[in-house]
This record gives structure tokens, sequence and C-alpha cells, in this order.
């Protein structure tokens, strides 16, 4: 049986605490273990043992290179079950001053941060299957800016991103 999908990730980060703070600030994160210079967090509704893995490397650890001068991971990406939600998380990455970016790319609505480490992470809503069209598809060949509010108006503000794309129908 092939993969299905990400079960969690696991981070680097100069103080496992700040970086605590960080995730459950922002995207609501809780901690379900923790020991001396790690911790492990799990996604609100998720039923995953864990959902991201923090262990702490110290305050003098340097900024990772990846994608400047080494290869590396780029981001990781969360997805969310509204716009609704989505539009909620931006107010808070904005709040936080970690919101670096907010794409439009077709079939994906998407928020893009740093953490306190300057680790990127996206945060996104996806199109489910029964509203795509073939204008939608052909979008994902573009990036343009993000418009929640049209966003919004067009798909619902409630509806259910990622059925029969990411999670079944």
């Amino acid at each position: 049986m092939p993969v299905q999908r990400l079960n969690h990730a696991v981070l680097y980060v100069r103080d496992v605490e700040r970086s605590v703070a960080f995730y459950r600030e922002a995207l609501g994160f809780e901690i379900v273990m923790g020991m001396r210079g790690a911790a492990f967090l799990q996604a609100p509704g998720s039923t995953n043992d864990h959902d991201l893995g923090l262990f702490e490397i110290g305050a003098s650890a340097e900024p990772s290179p990846a994608g400047r001068t080494s290869v590396g991971l780029y981001h990781l990406a969360w997805e969310v079950d509204t716009l609704d939600e989505l539009e909620r998380v931006a107010a808070k990455l904005t709040e936080l001053g970690a919101l670096v970016g907010a794409s439009d790319h077709g079939t994906t609505k998407a928020l893009y941060a740093k953490d306190p480490d300057g680790l990127e992470f996206e945060v996104s809503w996806l199109v489910p299957a029964s509203l795509l069209t073939d204008e939608i598809l052909a979008a994902r060949a573009g990036i343009r800016p993000l418009d929640l509010r049209a966003d919004k108006e067009r798909f619902g503000a409630q509806t259910r991103g990622g059925v029969g794309v990411s999670i079944q129908a």
C-alpha cells in the first residue's frame, strides 16, 4: 500500500518553550508529551499521536541555510477546514508578526509564515473536488495574490475544504 499522508514533522529549534508557545498561540497546537529539551504537540481535532515534535538545540544554533547554500526542507503545510478558519489564522499570524505571504494557487488558498526560528510553514485551504472547474485547475499554473473575501463569496466561508482531494468525500 502506498504512503497515505504525512503523520508528523519534527523540527530542531533554539528554545523549545518559545516554540511551543508560538505553535500553541498561532495554530492552537497542544502539548501531548514533553521532556527536557523536547515537546510533542497535537493539532486541534487531530487523531495522530502527535503532529509536531520539537527538539531544542540551544540559543547559539545558526539559522538553517536550506534553500540558500544547501538543500533542505522548504516548509511544512497544514490544512484548515474552512475559509473562515484560514482568515482567522491569517489574523493571528499577522498579530504575531509571523505572516510573510499569502497566495492563491488556484486549487489551494495559502498563507505562509515563519516561526520564531525562521522556519517557514504554510496553512492552506483546498478547493473541494465538487467545486473544481477547468478554470480553477488551469489557475494552478500561476500564483496570484490571495483574496479571501472573494474566495469566501465564491466558495462559501464555511465550505469544508479538501473534500474529495485530501480527505475522502
